[in-house]
This record gives structure tokens, C-alpha cells and sequence, in this order.
């Protein structure tokens, strides 16, 4: 891997120094956190009910369809959902901070 220009590190450099860009991380790390919170939740919420109350998964509400099967399929699809919040955060608010603050650092 060849090392990086002398300017590509000054613009580096400049880019972690920047105030918006600390903004940015520190922004963007809270959010990130907040979904991951929010599907250990969901993830583990779900892991205690089968461990300490499995009966109330084991309830039918449709023929052989148990209530645990659209429970573990919201599980899946919470996570899907908090990703794509996530990406959209993304392409909506931080790829443009970034696109700016590089532009500002003079590249």
C-alpha cells in the first residue's frame, strides 16, 4: 500500500481538526448508538421471552401459528428498518456534512 501525499495528510489533517467534522462524529456516534440500543432491546427483550416466558410465545393466534413467529419476524424486521434509518440519515444528512467539509479543507 503506498503512503498518501504530503497534501492528501495536510487535507487530512485539516479535516480532523475542523469543528463541523468533530461535530459530525460525535453526531453521527450518538445516533448510531441510540439504534444499536434500541435493537439490543428488541433483540434481547425478545431472547428473555423465550427464556422465562415461553408460554406466551407458545400461544396460538392463527391454526399451528404460534405467537413467537411474527414476534422473531418483527425482530428481523426491526433490525432491517433501524438500518435503513440509518442509511438515510446517511445519505440525507452526513454524506453532505462530509462532501462539505472536505470542500472547505480545500480539496
Amino acid at each position: 500500500m503506498a503512503l498518501a501525499p504530503d497534501s492528501e495528510l495536510q487535507t487530512l489533517a485539516q479535516v480532523a481538526q475542523n469543528p463541523r467534522y468533530l461535530q459530525l462524529v460525535k453526531e453521527r456516534s450518538r445516533f448510531s448508538w441510540t439504534l444499536t440500543g434500541i435493537m439490543l432491546v428488541i433483540f434481547f427483550g425478545y431472547i428473555l421471552m423465550i427464556a422465562f416466558a415461553p408460554q406466551i410465545l407458545a400461544r396460538p393466534i392463527s391454526g399451528t401459528i404460534t405467537l413467537g413467529i411474527p414476534l422473531g419476524i418483527g425482530v428481523i424486521l426491526a433490525g432491517i428498518l433501524l438500518t435503513g434509518i440509518y442509511v438515510h440519515r446517511a445519505n440525507s444528512r452526513y454524506d453532505p456534512m462530509i462532501a462539505q467539509i472536505v470542500r472547505e479543507s480545500g480539496r
